[in-house]
């Protein structure tokens, strides 16, 4: 893919739910954490809805089914219907139906997500790798998800049959802090194999073709808090994205981001949506963002003026990412950043 590296945030005189016509959000981390809502993010998607935004949830989690996924959206306040929501899992089963007979069985090691989406593809979910599967999905199964259920893809793997992950997030956020993720379980199967599966989900390719065909986005504005899922996710498909801090990005990672991990915007939370996004401009030796100026030195990011915080590190994201240009930074910003609380 060739692509302009991305050197600065873009700035928006827009408000982005009018300049996007769909949010493509991401859930843990950014609607909740641990099944919480994150402060600010149910009144900012009723807002960025009752504007004529359409809002569509887009997760790597594999587990609960979209139907699931839409009432607990709905309880928390974000009046939700299940074809709003597309689960890794969705394209897992779309992926694995290109791949096999239709009917087909297919070894699940994960949860009810993954049934659904099989059973909607027309194959057949098997708990067994003696039942004769033609595949092998592995997605997140939360608590329930015993080491029998390892051994069962080993079985099947080592017999020759395909395998497929929903994703391989190695943590996901919860009300307690980060927990391990599928990725976490998949190497697991991989260490035991020796094998390479199928990746669906983000951020790969199936699941932003998943994504634009259920919604039918034409200007979509993917929403996020990881960089090596959403934004790179956005990165592949070739849309903007929005990175909120709400989840388990810090400022040193975000400096950091290689070109395929830099957001086209970022804010707090949720209420971007609603906002215009400030431009970074070229300062002298540096660039300037509301009231601060950020210069990339010979060993570390330095920072000067005052207002707010945000403002700031967008405006240090614009020196480490120029400064970094293909790569990634490795000038300290740690001063800098503690200057914002960050």
């Amino acid at each position: 893919m060739s692509q302009t590296v991305r050197t600065r945030p873009e700035g928006s005189g827009q408000a982005l739910s009018e300049a996007y016509d769909t949010a493509l959000l991401d859930l843990d981390g950014v609607v909740y954490a641990g099944g919480i809502a994150i402060t600010y993010a149910v009144e900012s998607l009723g807002m960025a809805r009752s504007g004529g935004m359409h809002l569509a949830y887009v997760t790597n989690n594999a587990l609960r089914t979209p139907d699931v996924v839409a009432e607990h959206l709905s309880e928390l306040g974000v009046p939700t219907a299940a074809s709003d929501v597309i689960t890794s899992a969705q394209a897992a089963a779309r992926l694995i139906s290109e791949q096999v007979p239709a009917g087909s069985r297919v070894l699940v090691i994960g949860g009810d997500g993954l049934r659904v989406a099989l059973r909607e593809r027309g194959l057949e979910p098997v708990e067994s790798a003696d039942d004769d599967p033609a595949a092998v999905v592995q997605g997140f199964g939360g608590a329930g998800l015993t080491w029998g259920r390892f051994a069962e893809a080993c079985y099947a793997i080592a017999r020759g049959v395909p395998w497929f992950a929903s994703n391989t997030d190695l943590t996901i956020p919860s009300a307690r802090g980060i927990a391990p993720g599928n990725g976490a379980a998949v190497e697991v199967v991989r260490i035991a194999t020796g094998a390479e599966p199928q990746v669906a989900g983000k951020p790969l390719p199936p699941m932003h073709r998943e994504t634009i065909l259920r919604t039918g986005a034409k200007r979509p504005l993917v929403v996020g808090d990881r960089l090596d899922t959403d934004i790179e996710g956005a990165f592949n498909g070739e849309v903007d994205s929005l990175l909120v801090l709400t989840g388990v990005t810090d400022g040193a990672q975000l400096l950091a981001a290689p070109p395929q991990h830099r957001p086209t915007y970022v804010d707090a939370d949720l209420r971007g949506l609603l906002t215009g996004q400030p431009e970074v401009v070229e300062a002298g030796g540096g660039f300037r963002c509301g009231g601060w100026t950020a210069t990339a030195g010979s060993e570390r990011l330095e920072l000067e003026g005052d207002g707010e915080a945000l403002d700031g590190l967008r405006a240090l994201c614009a020196a480490a990412w120029t400064a970094a240009g293909e790569g990634s930074c490795e000038l300290d910003g740690g001063k800098a950043l503690a200057r914002l609380g960050l």
